[in-house]
């Protein structure tokens, strides 16, 4: 009785992998979208306090920060399209860029969230406690707003970091590229992200 080999395919669903991804873009824009509505309510309410809460942020350190996730997007980008022509070489130096911008970020929200716990100004300090209801506001929707953009940062690299090692060993590849996609298009999620917030917080008159 002659035994019967049967050879399945390995099945793999991209266009599911890439909408799954946009749902949960989508979810992660109707989070932050309810946060900017809540920032702009009381914007509006407290409209001065504000405006003086926000000369105690760095503009340069937003801008040059802006700037580093504009660059960071772009590389992403300039991986994908690399990977897309079976550059394995420029795939893995651009998305190495990606990470050190990324990095490079974090790195400057470290300082500047470190010169405000310096001078006590950080969620649950005592100088907190003594701002009026503006301030308060201002500052806790900073720390919050900011807080978890940078947890999304870290979240994003950490998902470029699997992607490098899959393209190292090559299980990303020209023609399955898929995570490194949806890796990108996370990674302009976050930038977009920014690109509303520093206008918000840095540059409110």
């Amino acid at each position: 009785m002659s035994e019967k080999t049967v050879h399945v395919d390995e099945h793999r669903d991209d266009e599911a992998s890439k909408l799954g991804m946009w749902l949960f873009i989508f979810t992660e824009l109707l989070l932050f979208g309810g946060l900017f509505l809540v920032y702009s309510v009381f914007r509006v309410q407290y409209h001065e306090a504000f405006h003086q809460s926000s000369l105690e942020l760095s503009v340069t350190l937003g801008a040059l920060n802006t700037v580093i996730l504009l660059i960071s997007s772009m590389t992403i980008a300039m991986a994908l399209t690399a990977m897309q022509k079976n550059d394995q070489k420029r795939a893995l130096i651009f998305i190495g860029i990606t990470l050190f911008c990324a990095a490079l970020f974090l790195f400057n929200k470290y300082f500047e969230w470190g010169a405000k716990f310096h001078h006590g100004l950080y969620p649950g300090s005592e100088l907190m406690a003594l701002l009026d209801r503006g301030h308060l506001l201002y500052f806790s929707l900073y720390f919050f707003m900011t807080g978890l953009h940078a947890l999304h940062i870290v979240i994003g690299m950490t998902l470029l970091i699997v992607c490098y090692f899959q393209v190292k060993n090559k299980k990303i590849n020209n023609k399955d590229y898929v995570l490194l996609e949806n890796g990108a298009l996370y990674w302009h999620l976050v930038d977009l992200i920014w690109i509303f917030l520093f206008p918000l917080m840095y540059l409110i008159s």
